[in-house]
């Protein structure tokens, strides 16, 4: 079952990300707490939004959480996809896919043109499985991202 994430949800959520962040071999970098996750979701403006897959047993055992971004180009909004996890014991039953169909149910719904995320190059079973999705690298792109002093010190300028 996916439904959208609540507030009581959010522990999970935290937990599910530090699991993530340690599977992708990150778990020093992350900073985000509780309260942070918490004002995004859920805080007078929310800047992200959550859904979570459950067990047969109603366990949370994965989750996506997302935002909305915007094409210039297409004129439209459409859904980026920042996490997506599914706990190991709970992969293979459907749950990640299940969670995809949810965010492009929503991307349909609403008239978003795309849904797009990005995935480490070593993660060769979660590429396996976008790509049998019928998900496309985008391989002419490359992301960059400025963070700590670099952005501090540009930010300054």
């Amino acid at each position: 079952m996916i439904r959208s994430a609540v507030p009581a949800d959010v522990p999970v959520i935290h937990a599910m990300i530090r699991d993530l962040a340690e599977y992708e071999k990150a778990l020093h970098e992350v900073r985000a707490t509780e309260e942070h996750l918490r004002e995004a979701l859920f805080g007078e403006r929310p800047a992200a939004y959550a859904h979570i897959a459950e067990d047969e047993t109603g366990e949370a055992v994965g989750f996506a959480l997302w935002f909305l971004n915007f094409s210039t180009w297409r004129g439209v909004h459409g859904v980026y996809l920042e996490d997506l996890y599914v706990r190991p014991e709970a992969r293979g039953g459907g749950h990640g896919k299940a969670l995809l169909r949810e965010l492009a149910r929503i991307c349909v719904e609403r008239g978003y043109e795309r849904l797009e995320w990005s995935v480490l190059n070593w993660n060769t079973p979660s590429i396996n499985f976008y790509k049998a999705l019928g998900a496309r690298p985008q391989d002419e792109w490359t992301v960059y991202r400025l963070t700590d002093e670099a952005l501090a010190e540009l930010g300054a300028r």
